[in-house]
């Protein structure tokens, strides 16, 4: 298993020295990687990246985020993403190509305060994100109570390959959907979402404990609680 360096760090320090792929928040400089916020480092085989402690969510292509719908206006729903930037779903995403503000309906199919399960189609910081709803698992979240947590712990709920969140669904019996924009939403018996948000909020808490696992199964208890 490839060893792997982590350390705090503050802007300006330097994370390493050599040739590396790196990802966000550094910055090379000559032979140099230079922290640009603050977090944990973590420099491997596999390149440099940065966990920042705090942070707002900012926008990729592709993330899946859920949103609140906050407005409607003629041509799509204004959605809150948890970010600096509103998200747009173009009433053509979901209507399709023969959509006229004239004829259709768009609280017909989405109001305000509705939750959505998105994907962020576009971005460019000029203009807020637009998202789609288009793909198997997109649109209206019916059910559930909504979490909110710091998206830069986002990684760390999930865990590598999944397997953080899928021991917390795993023992409280309870369906969890992850935006990479820090919202998720916890849906099972009130037993189960009451221990899942409980684990969630021990990871966000505890993010860069090394034995974070062991702490979240040993809160969660040896016991499945209700099923899927």
């Amino acid at each position: 298993m490839p060893m792997i360096q982590r350390k705090q760090v503050i802007p300006g320090d330097v994370v390493a020295k050599g040739n590396y792929r790196y990802g966000s928040y550094i910055e090379k400089r000559g032979d140099e990687y230079v922290a640009l916020r603050v977090g944990v480092a973590e420099v491997g085989s596999d390149g440099i990246k940065l966990n920042p402690f705090t942070g707002p969510y900012l926008p990729r292509a592709d993330d899946e985020v859920i949103g609140k719908v906050i407005d409607i206006n003629g041509f799509g729903w204004v959605i809150d993403i948890n970010s600096c930037f509103d998200g747009f779903l173009p009433a053509s995403f979901v209507f399709g190509r023969d959509f006229s503000p004239a004829t259709h309906d768009l609280s017909s199919k989405f109001g305000v305060g509705d939750i959505l399960g998105t994907r962020i189609e576009a971005f460019e910081r000029s203009r807020d994100p637009q998202l789609s709803i288009r793909g198997e698992g997109y649109g209206k979240i019916s059910s559930g109570e909504i979490v909110k947590i710091s998206p830069t712990k986002v990684p760390r709920v999930i865990g590598k390959r999944g397997s953080m969140i899928n021991l917390i669904s795993e023992k409280t019996g309870c369906d969890i959907r992850v935006g990479q924009n820090g919202v998720i939403v916890v849906d099972g018996s009130p037993e189960g979402i009451t221990k899942a948000v409980k684990a969630i909020r021990l990871v966000e808490e505890e993010t860069h404990a090394p034995d974070l696992m062991s702490k979240v199964e040993a809160a969660l208890g040896g016991s499945v609680v209700g099923g899927n």
